[in-house]
Formats: C-alpha cells, structure tokens, sequence
C-alpha cells in the first residue's frame, strides 16, 4: 500500500497505484497524467468532496484558496447538480490549466473557470457551496467569513493554524482543536446548521472537517 501522506508528485507511472475499476481510480490515473499534483492533495481534494455531496446542494461549487482547484473539480464529477464550478485563489499554478486540461478532456461536462484574487474580492452568492481544503492559517476564517456574509453553504478542511488570541479553552483541548471548535460556534451564531467530521489521519493528520448551512 502507498503512502497516502505523500506530497510527491503524482507521475504518469504512478498509475500502477490505481489499477481497480473505481471512479476514484479512474479520477487518480487521468490526475496522474497531468504530472503536476502531489499524492495527498488528491487524497485530500476526494476526501472533502465525498462529504460535500452527502450533506450540501447549491447551484455553483466555489473552491476558495484553490490551489489547483482540484476539489472544484471532484465536486462537480460527484455531483451534476452544479450549474458552474469556478477555482479561486490569488496566485493560480501555472500547472492548474494542466490538471484542468487532462479532466475536462476525460470527463467534457467539468467545466471549471479559474479566478485570480484575493478571497475577499469575489463575490459570492446564496446559492453557492463553498469549499476550501487546507486554506492555510487565517485564511480559513477568510472563508468562513465570506460564506456567513453571503449566506452560503460551506465545507473546508482548516489547515496550519496559527495562535493568535486567547480560545478560551486552552485547560481542556489543544489550541487548534479549540480554534475550530471557534469556527463551529461563529457558524451556529450567524444561523448555520453545523456538521463536524473528519477525513482519515492517513490522509493528512489536520483532518477536521467543518461543514455548514443556513438554516430553513
């Protein structure tokens, strides 16, 4: 078994790690042609996306802090339910058109646009599902900030997390424990339905997953 944690590059010969029938498979050896993505943001990207079809609808996937979008991209494979797919973050890869590329030409309906900027400045929607996987440090609470103020649902995987202010709960739990048990609270305050889960440690050991929506 490979080493999920990896953050080698993914290569053409990689495929012989994903040689079953899957859709994940699949998903994993047509990445694997771009040459351009680490082994666990694949891993990662599939992991979020999973949980975001089974608790979250919305018209567009926003993938804010993106990266390579690629888990704009899983969402939409997932889920045909979204209209649009666009791929945020303030500096894209040049190797993101790559990955997109090798997609789209396998599955033609993933049709994903990419924006250059920052967070702040795109403008979301009601209607969106908001995702963000390993935004780092305080970008998470970016996001999360921006889906409240729009009023759409959201599903990120925080990341690096930075000490700051004082949780409040530092006697009982570690500090980043005790800031997305912050972030969780900010949601429920602002009249979000909360969902806590978590992706597999031998993904990635920051595997907190916090998922949101307003409520009826």
């Amino acid at each position: 078994m490979h080493n999920r944690r990896l953050k080698k590059r993914l290569w053409k010969p990689s495929k012989k790690y994903f040689d079953g029938v899957t859709l994940f498979d699949e998903l994993a050896r047509t990445v694997c042609d771009a040459e351009c993505l680490p082994r666990k943001e694949l891993y990662e990207s599939w992991a979020l996306a999973g949980r975001v079809r089974r608790r979250l609808r919305g018209q567009r996937i926003v993938d804010l802090a993106c990266g390579h979008g690629l888990v704009a991209h899983v969402c939409s494979l997932l889920d045909a339910g979204f209209d649009e797919a666009v791929a945020v973050d303030r500096i894209i890869p040049k190797s993101a058109p790559r990955l997109s590329g090798v997609l789209t030409a396998r599955w033609p309906r993933l049709q994903v646009s990419y924006v250059e900027c920052r967070l702040e400045e795109f403008e979301l929607r009601p209607s969106d599902v908001v995702v963000s996987a390993h935004a780092c440090g305080g970008l998470t609470d970016v996001v999360i900030e921006q889906a409240i103020a729009a009023g759409a649902a959201l599903a990120v995987l925080p990341c690096c997390h930075r000490r700051a202010e004082p949780t409040g709960f530092e006697g009982w739990m570690e500090w980043d424990v005790a800031r997305d048990v912050l972030r969780a609270q900010r949601l429920r305050q602002a009249g979000y339905e909360v969902h806590t889960s978590s992706i597999a440690r031998e993904i990635t050991p920051k595997n907190r997953v916090l998922i949101g929506w307003r409520r009826a």
